[in-house]
């Protein structure tokens, strides 16, 4: 063994330069792997499963109405054979609030002394629980803001309109329920002073039972629950599916994308670990005849190899697995606040698989070359040379030496021609760089689109203008206030009234949430998937899960049933909407209008370009007064995680893609050492050297650039279309083909880029070695 690893560390071995290509390939190379692994298992393993059984989950958060039943009563429903766990009577209220002027929304605030409890463990994800009353603690996402003005830090303060006094509470924490049992919690000695002085006193029940697998397993055990408690007495109930759905998490929506960057990356690094380690077999035959000569065995010669390229290996995959972790810290942390769980990890088991696995396949990877050295014979290798074999290339040579070029450019032109085998590594590696760039603007560019429809009928410089206080809807004189600011407000470019009310669907069972538009509002943004924007009455455009729930398609009829009215409409567009809850957009008059009781409920604005849509909304805040508030869009934190981790990941494939133009020009530099030398000695300039190295990798990465830019259509279409399917949405079929024919031949020419900076070490390297040594080299 000692004179393995003395045959692995001799000078003839050290090859630094390999030795770096290595390291660096199988770091970028595990780091996605690492990162595309982790997400995958975590959202295949059931993110949503896994936190609710961390939170002590509620199978079903049951409506109770005190007056009907007494609190032994609603202790005794614990003790049913289906319970095996219950939490409650928590005393729950609507409450309506503001921060600085600007209306909040409505939410379900409960009294509960503690975050824990044997089921709902409500996790604290900043601050403390509430200790004392004018303490609140909200949800997590109702504290950031959730895509408008309104967010709720620690220590913000809160006025809640709905309530006698409109009390004003501190913000102390933010916390998630992962069944969604409460929007915000105080102490129970708070709730009677938040309630209005109409509302009804309502109390919630937390179940768990001991089938709940399904939503009919759920609704029968609510039935027993009904059945032990007086008439009247349950209000309501939520299975635990619902929250279930309404848990949309983007681990599952990142993952395609970072799944083909690591198939592409797991490629590279057997391509470029196979071609080290063959350059090492061939510039060192040689010293292989040497070794076998003083008695290695071929086995041992095997081991040599093996044991080289293993040390870089291994400390590339070890450092590889921390920068994995790293790059999927972000997607992970968006995951646990959208499940609600205090944290997610990448898993143990993760850790250690991943490096095992990149070790045995650049094993795997080595073991053919390093074999190819063990066979040789010691006279055969001492006795036969490392350039080509004789003949390869020189057609090309004269070929080329035709044309009106200078001869450094077409002797670096036919380079390639006399290693088929190696360029082909070499043009492998640059397509594979080349597919990752175009494909990585192509999806940035798709998810772009997509950001500006993510969120509610709002893209990034639109503007919201809403009622304050406990009035969801516009009187007279504040629709008349509206407009007159909004049309004063230097930058509107165009604005329309909308109502937003529920309407009955043909086929389902709960009613559809309806956007009505009083105007014009073909500018709001929203994206065709199939179809045209609504262009009259009686005509409706829906969104992708509103056609899955009632099987309908576009250019389809189906009855809607608002206020007692029944109407035929014709779907004649599906927009892109990425929700879990059906959505209807129409014009104001199909839903009969004023006449049948539709009341303007907000003011969406487009502003003009170039206009900052915060400067012109802090205008506009301070036209309307305190009754009015706004609310500014942008593109959301998923998007910003995701377009980075694209940029990152795009940069390492393309990194490991010049490592391997690097190597493969390298090996190429050192097997021509003689035929450097007589080009210099017959007048060839160092700089003539450089050119001539770099116009090596020319012919390859043009056909690389050739063969990309469908390669990179193809596979980004198929990963934009796999993540809207995460998403339970259609995209438009533009979007998968977001860049234009020219904008992907500029691209592709990335790949020149790619190759120029792989072989410019190489070819300085040369320019620079003396004459007299390059002439004496073998």
């Amino acid at each position: 063994m000692r004179a393995v690893t003395r045959a692995a560390a001799g000078r003839g071995m050290t090859r630094r330069v390999q030795k770096a290509v290595i390291f660096l390939v199988l770091l970028a190379t595990t780091a996605s792997a690492t990162t595309a692994l982790a997400l995958l298992v975590v959202d295949t393993g059931g993110p949503f499963q896994q936190a609710f059984a961390a939170q002590h989950g509620a199978d079903a958060v049951v409506g109770i109405n005190v007056s009907r039943a007494t609190e032994q009563q609603l202790a005794a429903t614990s003790r049913l054979p289906e319970v095996t766990s219950a939490a409650g009577p928590f005393q729950v209220a609507s409450m309506s609030f503001d921060q600085g002027g600007y209306p909040g929304g409505t939410v379900t605030v409960a009294g509960r002394a503690a975050p824990g409890g044997p089921v709902d463990d409500v996790t604290l994800t900043a601050g403390r629980w509430a200790t004392r009353p004018g303490e609140i603690v909200i949800a997590t996402d109702l504290g950031q803001g959730s895509g408008t003005q309104v967010s709720l830090p620690i220590g913000s303060k809160v006025t809640v309109t709905t309530a006698p006094g409109h009390p004003q509470l501190t913000v102390v924490g933010q916390a998630l329920s992962v069944t969604d049992s409460a929007g915000a919690w105080v102490v129970p000695a708070e709730l009677p002073a938040l309630q209005a002085a109409t509302a009804h006193q309502s109390d919630e029940m937390l179940y768990q039972f001991r089938a709940a697998g399904s939503a009919q397993q759920v609704r029968a055990d609510v039935a027993k629950v009904t059945a032990a408690l007086p008439a009247g007495a349950v209000a309501g109930y939520a299975p635990w599916q619902t929250a279930a759905s309404e848990a949309n998490g983007n681990s599952s929506i990142i993952a395609p994308f970072v799944i083909a960057f690591a198939i592409m990356g797991l490629a590279l690094s057997v391509l470029i670990v196979t071609n080290v380690v063959g350059g090492v077999v061939v510039s060192g035959r040689r010293r292989i005849g040497v070794l076998k000569s003083i008695g290695l065995t071929p086995r041992q010669v095997t081991t040599a190899y093996l044991t080289w390229v293993g040390r870089p290996a291994v400390a590339g995959c070890l450092l590889g697995v921390v920068l994995g972790n790293l790059l999927a810290m972000p997607v992970l942390s968006h995951s646990a606040s959208v499940y609600g769980v205090a944290h997610q990890f990448v898993p143990p088991w993760v850790d250690v698989v991943t490096p095992l696995a990149m070790c045995a396949l650049v094993g795997i990877a080595a073991l053919v070359p390093a074999v190819r050295a063990s066979r040789l014979s010691a006279v055969q290798a001492i006795a036969t040379g490392q350039a080509p074999s004789q003949g390869r290339g020189y057609t090309a040579h004269r070929l080329l030496a035709r044309l009106p070029l200078p001869r450094p450019v077409t002797i670096g032109l036919a380079a390639p021609f006399a290693r088929p085998g190696r360029t082909a590594v070499m043009l492998a590696a640059i397509l594979f760089g080349t597919t990752a760039v175009l494909f990585a603007v192509g999806l940035d560019a798709g998810l772009g689109k997509a950001a500006a429809g993510v969120q509610t009928t709002k893209g990034p410089g639109q503007v919201t203008v809403q009622t304050g206080g406990n009035n969801p809807v516009f009187t007279g004189s504040q629709q008349r206030q509206a407009i007159a600011a909004i049309s004063a407000q230097l930058g509107t470019a165009h604005y329309v009234a909308q109502a937003s009310p529920t309407v009955g669907v043909s086929g389902l069972t709960r009613e559809v949430n309806a956007d009505a538009f009083d105007g014009n509002a073909t500018w709001l943004g929203f994206d065709m998937v199939t179809g045209h924007w609504y262009s009259g009455p009686g005509q409706v455009d829906v969104n992708t899960v509103f056609l899955t729930q009632t099987g309908l398609s576009v250019g389809d009829t189906t009855s809607l049933t608002d206020g007692g009215t029944n109407s035929t409409v014709k779907i004649v567009g599906e927009v892109y909407f990425p929700s879990n809850q059906p959505l209807l957009l129409t014009s104001w008059q199909t839903l009969g209008g004023a006449a049948a009781g539709l009341t303007v409920g907000q003011y969406d604005i487009v502003l003009k370009p170039g206009v900052s849509s915060q400067a012109y909304g802090n205008g506009l805040g301070n036209a309307l007064g305190p009754n009015l508030g706004m609310g500014i869009y942008g593109s959301g934190q998923f998007f910003t995680i995701a377009t980075s981790l694209i940029g990152t990941l795009t940069l390492m494939i393309a990194v490991v893609a010049g490592l391997g133009v690097l190597n493969t020009v390298l090996l190429g530099t050192r097997e021509r050492t003689h035929d450097l030398g007589v080009f210099k000695a017959l007048g060839m300039t160092p700089r003539e050297v450089t050119a001539m190295v770099v116009c090596w990798v020319a012919a390859p990465a043009l056909a690389a650039a050739v063969i990309a830019i469908p390669a990179a259509r193809t596979l980004g279409g198929s990963t934009l279309q796999a993540m809207a399917n995460a998403a339970g949405t259609a995209i438009p079929a533009s979007w998968t083909h977001a860049l234009s024919p020219v904008d992907l031949g500029l691209l592709a020419l990335s790949g020149l880029v790619i190759a120029a900076a792989g072989a410019l070490l190489p070819g300085t390297w040369a320019a620079r070695s003396r004459t007299a040594t390059a002439l004496r080299a073998e």
